[in-house]
């Protein structure tokens, strides 16, 4: 009669999952591409995991087009007012001079959305003519300032009138 050997129980890790520490498969925990990504790593096509991190770190100039616009592109940079704006606000924009309010708004482009009530002088850049018809229709003036446009005179290329001409021989 042949005895029967019991196995012990051993503690600790057996089986399957034996050098796993928890990782699944022995393959999952091998590498660096397991270990997941440093700093702004995946912070591309899908970045919602991140985004309250970077918009935290560098604001909202992160995410979105940035880049070169071509030299040729001016940005407008006038500032504009209305005339509702400026009655609203005779205090900030005008000092009282006998019954009528001087007015310099010498960067702005005054708009004509709004009523005038009070007498106004106002120096600008520029005015469109719905404000000017309203700013003189009230009793008071306005001053644009004149812009000068220089002529920039046309450079021509010799050589490039002599091949014009001879085009128009043929």
């Amino acid at each position: 009669m042949t005895k029967f050997v019991k196995k012990k129980k051993v503690k600790g890790q057996r089986g399957l999952g034996m050098g796993t520490h928890g990782s699944g498969a022995r393959k999952n925990k091998r590498k660096s591409g397991n270990k997941g990504g440093i700093g702004m790593s995946g912070s591309g096509k899908r970045a919602d995991h991140k985004k309250t991190l970077v918009l935290n770190l560098y604001g909202n100039k992160y995410f979105g087009k940035q880049g070169v616009t071509s030299r040729g592109t001016k940005r407008d940079i006038r500032q504009r007012i209305n005339l509702a704006a400026i009655e609203l606000n005779l205090e900030r924009y005008g000092v009282k001079k006998g019954d009528s309010y001087e007015v310099k708004l010498e960067k702005y482009k005054i708009l004509g959305t709004g009523e005038v009530k009070n007498k106004l002088n106002i120096t600008c850049f520029e005015a469109s003519k719905s404000a000017i018809a309203k700013v003189e229709a009230a009793g008071g003036s306005m001053k644009v300032k004149e812009v000068k446009k220089i002529e920039t005179p046309l450079v021509v290329n010799p050589k490039h009138e002599a091949k014009k001409a001879e085009k128009k021989k043929k």
